[in-house]
């Protein structure tokens, strides 16, 4: 569950990032952006699950 983590932050990031970029030049992809954080968010939720499978 690692792995969905960091992938998880490293979207996240990376959105946050092109939306900030899409506000200063706005550019046709700029929502797709919007998407990309909220999978983000959603995997990194996914891989800090507590348990682990045995």
């Amino acid at each position: 569950m690692r792995r969905t983590r960091v992938a998880g932050i490293l979207l996240t990031v990376l959105a946050v990032a092109g939306y900030a970029i899409g506000i200063a030049a706005p550019y046709p992809g700029r929502s797709a952006s919007i998407v990309g954080v909220m999978v983000g968010v959603t995997l990194y939720g996914i891989g800090y699950g507590g348990g682990e499978a045995a």
